[in-house]
């Protein structure tokens, strides 16, 4: 698969170098790095807190006991 010049630029892939796809059903999403780069950024971006109120419902008592 060929990326835009722009993008290989942008995203440091003119030599080459991993790159992930997320299938959304009507449209792909491609992640420069890789998915799994991508779920450790994701997963350090969250605070305790943050899960905490996941766990809670985010003030939603049914969400949280979904």
């Amino acid at each position: 698969m060929s990326l835009p010049s722009d993008a290989r630029h942008r995203w440091g892939l003119d030599a080459g170098g991993d790159v992930g796809f997320l299938d959304l059903g009507d449209a792909m999403l491609i992640v420069p790095g890789g998915t799994r780069k991508l779920r450790r950024q994701l997963l350090d971006a969250v605070t305790p807190a943050d899960w905490e109120r996941a766990r809670g419902g985010f003030g939603d008592d049914e969400l949280a006991n979904e």
